[in-house]
């Protein structure tokens, strides 16, 4: 039965959302609902990695916590700079950030949160260095944003993901 449904949850909400899209309880769109819901997930599984365990899930609330204050900070930050800074005195920059990080699940995370906080931009990861590509809306102090990336976001992450840091 798990082959079948490798994610039951998943397939019963696209039945009820193909229901509710349609506006109707026809036993055609109860079929065509039914496939859709037993076909999709069978097709994306390939495509999900690996699950990864989780060994201090509070250190990942405490870092979502964080964030989300960060988040509300740099929010109103950036709105003081487009607001009341004028265009020459905003130092827009790409800066290079050397993570230890491996996990592709904390990786991913690193990566929502710095796109959700405003001001910052996950470019991309640089393989050969394995270094981050980021852009700072407004840069005045390089450091600053390494030291706190690595501290912050990427060290708890690795607490989470990746035994701890520790071999």
């Amino acid at each position: 039965m798990r082959r079948l449904f490798p994610f039951p949850l998943l397939s019963l909400a696209l039945l009820i959302f193909w229901l509710l899209l349609n506006q109707t309880l026809a036993a055609a769109h109860w079929l065509l609902g039914a496939l859709l819901a037993a076909g999709a997930p069978l097709l994306v599984r390939p495509l999900l990695p690996e699950p990864e365990r989780m060994r201090r899930p509070f250190a990942l609330l405490r870092l979502l916590a964080m964030s989300a204050v960060e988040i509300v900070r740099s929010a109103f930050n950036v709105c003081r700079i487009i607001l009341f800074v004028r265009p020459r005195n905003v130092h827009s920059q790409f800066i290079r950030v050397p993570l230890d990080l491996r996990s592709p699940t904390g990786l991913a995370i690193l990566s929502c949160l710095i796109n959700s906080t405003p001001g910052t931009v996950w470019v991309e990861i640089l393989g050969d260095r394995h270094e981050l590509a980021l852009h700072v809306f407004d840069l005045h102090d390089e450091q600053w944003w390494i030291d706190t990336i690595k501290t912050r976001y990427e060290r708890p992450l690795i607490e989470v993901f990746e035994n701890g840091g520790q071999a």
